[in-house]
């Protein structure tokens, strides 16, 4: 079988629970590359044992290991792939269409994020996000510490399919990635000197809440619906409240020079 001229990169630490699925999903693809930045578990071997060529590179943050990755690839189309996530067989008969008609410089495709041991439904208005592109018209945002992009030039191509996520399914993880998401995103901010707001700290959740419960209607996922929303009002929260702490930390160290 002839293989799609695309190389799939995968940024990789302590993934032996995930990454198995995520490669066996990338099979029809010529090249995987697993960046690896120092796993002390079986994800190496893992990787290893299924045909995907690894590469260390010591953890420089989210945005340059990406670029980093991206920049061994050998194809000019290449899809990012995080260890927690697979493709599914309807996206990749999509990407091979768009691979061979090439009218498209990158891709945005929809993701099913699996919570609490199930997908949501369809009706739902699900999270998208760019993952098949061309290696020539990305740039990683290297400067930042969180969603880092990439940025792209050229046309963007949108599409229905889906690939499933599943590093959002237990409440106790996405707690904590949302701990150091919000962490690293309030840092970002405070670095790029952007300034709390008190309006926005005292109505961000709420209208988190609505977006997502309602406006995304999550309301029709019964209650994983409602943690879900809950859930990403915390984060929006977390990242104003952090920047507003860094802010007074920062006061508190120039009065005490």
């Amino acid at each position: 079988m002839t293989k799609l001229n695309c190389s799939v990169f995968i940024i990789t630490k302590n993934e032996q629970e995930h990454i198995a699925r995520a490669i066996k999903s990338c099979a029809e693809f010529s090249e995987v590359i697993v960046v690896d930045s120092g796993s002390t578990d079986k994800t190496i071997a893992i990787a290893k044992s299924l045909g995907a060529k690894v590469i260390f590179n010591e953890w420089p943050g989210y945005a340059k290991q990406k670029q980093f990755a991206m920049l061994q690839c050998r194809n000019d189309w290449v899809l990012n792939l995080d260890a927690d996530e697979e493709l599914t067989p309807e996206l990749i008969e999509r990407f091979a269409k768009v691979i061979e008609q090439d009218d498209a410089d990158y891709v945005r495709c929809y993701r099913n994020d699996r919570f609490i041991d199930r997908f949501f439904s369809d009706v739902i208005h699900k999270p998208n996000n760019h993952r098949l592109f061309k290696k020539q018209s990305a740039q990683y945002r290297v400067n930042d510490l969180v969603h880092e992009g990439p940025d792209f030039k050229g046309k963007e191509l949108k599409i229905n399919q889906a690939f499933n996520h599943y590093g959002y399914n237990e409440i106790e993880t996405l707690t904590d990635k949302y701990n150091l998401y919000s962490s690293l995103r309030a840092e970002e901010r405070f670095k790029k000197g952007k300034k709390s707001s008190p309006l926005k700290l005292f109505t961000i959740a709420f209208l988190t809440f609505i977006k997502v419960y309602f406006i995304q209607r999550y309301f029709l996922g019964g209650v994983r619906g409602f943690i879900y929303a809950q859930q990403s009002a915390y984060y929006a929260f977390m990242k104003e409240a952090k920047l507003f702490e860094q802010h007074k930390k920062n006061l508190s160290d120039q009065e005490n020079d």
